[in-house]
């Protein structure tokens, strides 16, 4: 699957729905059922550590660099300031049989799931 129609883009917004991430991008829109981790150049964060949730706000605005799902691998998104978004996508690693999902048009009727 192809998600580089990010790149270029700014984060618009940041959505927690109950047990699930949303992040919208201009038009599209990525659906992670699992939560991803956010990497900076001297630490990271997982979901349920201190400043996780602040961390992914402080991310709108900013514009995308560079985006890649690798499929049964990994799904990465990196912004200009150098943070990316990682969420690995290894079976051993996913609690359930979808890890997210990708809309170009930003419509959850259209998703893509991987």
């Amino acid at each position: 699957m192809d998600i580089s129609e990010i790149i270029g883009t700014e984060l618009n917004a940041v959505e927690f729905v109950q047990d699930y991430l949303q992040l919208r991008f201009e038009a599209p829109m990525l659906t992670f059922y699992a939560w991803p981790h956010i990497l900076f150049s001297d630490f990271s964060l997982a979901y349920g550590e201190p400043e996780y949730r602040n961390a992914l706000c402080s991310l709108i605005g900013e514009k995308v660099e560079e985006a890649t799902l690798e499929e049964g691998d990994s799904l990465t998104v990196k912004f200009e300031n150098d943070t990316v978004i990682a969420l690995s996508l290894r079976e051993e690693d996913l609690d359930g049989p979808q890890a997210g999902a990708y809309s170009d048009s930003g419509l959850t009727t259209d998703q893509i799931e991987f």
